[in-house]
């Protein structure tokens, strides 16, 4: 059994870097929790051996890492540049247009047909995450656009391109994001991330596309576009997780005020009970280094002060020259920092309005169980549930103790992996309460979760048979 004590959950970006089977065994045994499948990188049968690589390790390991599709999404980017990369010099000008070339420093292809119609006159024009910058001069709303450099450099084959004025009619998912989720739906991953969301009907719409599959996968909202950020409330109610993405955010909005977006973000995700994730340039010096800059190191730090679910690796585990090290410096950093008592014990107060849902009852049982354990310094908070609801209202109250999920619903074991402070159990023996919790309680005592005289708070529904709602709360001793 891999006993990790991280609460706040690690997130690493397959890739040929980790793509072995030993260094994602490493990667898992010293504190990876998530591996995140980039759908902007590599093909289907590529990423079908990842998947089928870390579901045998999860089997060797016993344990539930979980799998996180990330789609593409409406990323724009410049086409091919002749010798891979030329200078776009200040004050000059450059076409964009929409039929297929080799770039130069007059002309740049750009894969987007509708670009020419969706740019206005004096509208900016970002490229390679903000490097460049240049500025529309006319468009003829046909297939050609002309810019003008403000800033300059070397603009390589492929690079992104970010239109923080602009208002693009591009969907939310793609025809190619359409075949990679059904990629993901067909291989049962837990978790699904769509980019570049930027309003709740884009969720609500990936939100069917499952629904009529059959399948459960939870979704996650990346928020990396200024719409996302005013339409925040609504999109954190459709969503089942969240992702500050800084990268792309922090071209579209000014750099400055991410630090507080992502405080903001993490602060409405934990009172929602939805998880947040704090993504990219986490760690990203080790690339190429054995070791973080002591700037990156408090990155991480404060994102587990601000009370994120997880944390995530990008570049530094998929093509980085340390995967496994990255992993153990970000392991211990998070560690150290849950040391800290001011992350813990959110007073979060159940709403009434969550009676119109009929989870009045339950949020208040997660919330007095949080408290409970606090007074009485439980070890553990024991929870059993189908639909893992509990497991992740009780994680948005940040109890010390553990959380320690039973279910007998297997397909919730790995999507666990994601939620702060939890960790999942299959469990199939409800045979009856007292029963039942004795049992759960010599098994986190035999694998060395809890000892003798450890306080647990317990939560359950009655009768325990019927696998229903939680509506029972008990204190009890291992």
């Amino acid at each position: 059994m891999n006993n990790l004590f991280n609460k706040t959950k690690i997130i690493a970006t397959m890739g040929p870097a980790c793509g072995n089977k030993e260094t994602l065994r490493a990667m898992i045994l010293n504190g990876l929790n998530v591996c995140r499948l980039n759908f902007s990188h590599g093909g289907h049968e590529d990423l079908k051996k990842i998947v089928d690589t870390i579901r045998e390790l999860n089997e060797e390991l016993k344990v539930h890492t979980a799998i996180l599709a990330d789609l593409q999404g409406p990323k724009i980017r410049v086409g091919i540049m002749e010798n891979n990369g030329v200078e776009m010099r200040p004050g000059s000008l450059v076409k964009f247009t929409t039929k297929e070339c080799i770039g130069n420093a007059e002309q740049l292809y750009i894969k987007y047909a509708n670009f020419p119609k969706d740019v206005k006159a004096k509208e900016i024009i970002l490229l390679d995450d903000g490097k460049l910058m240049m500025e529309v001069v006319s468009t003829n709303k046909k297939d050609e656009v002309i810019a003008k450099v403000l800033y300059g450099g070397i603009l390589s084959s492929k690079k992104g391109v970010n239109l923080p004025n602009t208002k693009i009619s591009l969907p939310c998912l793609t025809p190619k994001d359409l075949l990679d989720l059904q990629f993901a739906l067909d291989n049962d991953i837990s978790w699904i991330a769509i980019s570049f969301v930027r309003n709740p009907a884009d969720i609500i719409e990936l939100r069917k596309l499952i629904d009529e599959s059959g399948k459960s996968a939870r979704i996650i909202a990346k928020i990396e576009k200024p719409e996302a950020v005013a339409n925040i409330d609504e999109i954190i109610e459709q969503s089942d997780a969240l992702m500050v993405a800084r990268g792309d955010l922090g071209v579209e909005i000014p750099m400055q005020n991410v630090p507080l977006v992502q405080k903001e973000i993490v602060n409405k995700c934990q009172k929602a009970a939805r998880p947040v994730i704090i993504a990219t340039q986490m760690m990203e010096s080790m690339i190429t280094n054995i070791s973080p800059t002591r700037a990156e190191v408090n990155d991480v730090a404060n994102a587990v002060l601000d009370g994120a679910d997880a944390v995530m690796l990008s570049a530094e585990t998929s093509v980085g020259r340390y995967p496994v090290e990255v992993i153990q410096a970000m392991y211990k950093i998070v560690l150290n920092t849950e040391t800290h008592d001011s992350i813990y014990n959110k007073e979060y107060r159940p709403e009434m309005v969550a009676a119109e849902k009929g989870r009045f009852v339950t949020d208040s049982l997660c919330y007095s169980a949080a408290r409970m354990a606090t007074n009485v310094g439980a070890k553990a908070i024991v929870t059993m549930t189908f639909s893992g609801y509990t497991a992740v209202k009780t994680s948005s109250f940040r109890p010390k103790a553990r959380i320690m999920v039973f279910t007998s619903n297997y397909k919730i074991l790995n999507m666990l992996s994601l939620v702060w402070g939890a960790k999942g159990f299959y469990y199939d023996k409800f045979v009856s309460t007292d029963h039942t919790m004795e049992d759960i309680r010599y098994i986190l005592k035999k694998e060395g979760y809890v000892d003798s005289g450890d306080f647990m708070v317990h939560l359950a529904s009655m009768p325990i048979t019927s696998k229903g709602t939680t509506n029972m709360m008990k204190l009890g001793t291992v």
